[in-house]
């Protein structure tokens, strides 16, 4: 049974679900074939959608600091990992491992997270 609000609804679906598809880039920025691994110093934890920001400095050959922001997956895939808001402080010494930005800009798409020396889980059990 069709209302007079069928159709508009069905067209309005129509025109936005192809924004939500092509809105989300996924790991489209970044070159996933050469992993590549950091050493920094926390300086931001951003646990927010769509995806979790981990800004932080590392030092390069020369002792220069360069600020440095890596991308993770949704707060709500890293929950169901065991993270938390708290996972990531100020301060705290990483290692990340992942993909760097195809720009060559310092930026992280992270597959991998190693704070304190402790190994943090990227993804959640099977």
């Amino acid at each position: 049974m069709q209302t007079k609000w069928t159709r508009p609804a069905l067209a309005a679906l129509l025109l936005v679900a192809p924004c939500r598809v092509i809105a989300h880039h996924g790991q489209a920025a970044y070159d996933m074939t050469k992993p590549v691994t950091v050493t920094g110093t926390v300086t931001e934890f951003q646990f927010v959608n769509p995806h979790c920001i981990v800004l932080f400095d590392v030092k390069d050959e020369k002792g220069a600091t360069e600020r440095w922001q890596g991308e993770l997956t949704s707060p709500n895939r890293l929950v169901r990992a065991g993270w938390n808001v708290q996972s990531l402080k100020v301060g705290d010494r990483i290692t990340l491992a992942g993909a760097r930005a195809k720009s060559g800009a310092p930026s992280l798409y992270i597959t991998k997270v190693t704070v304190n020396g402790h190994e943090l889980k990227t993804a959640p059990s099977h």
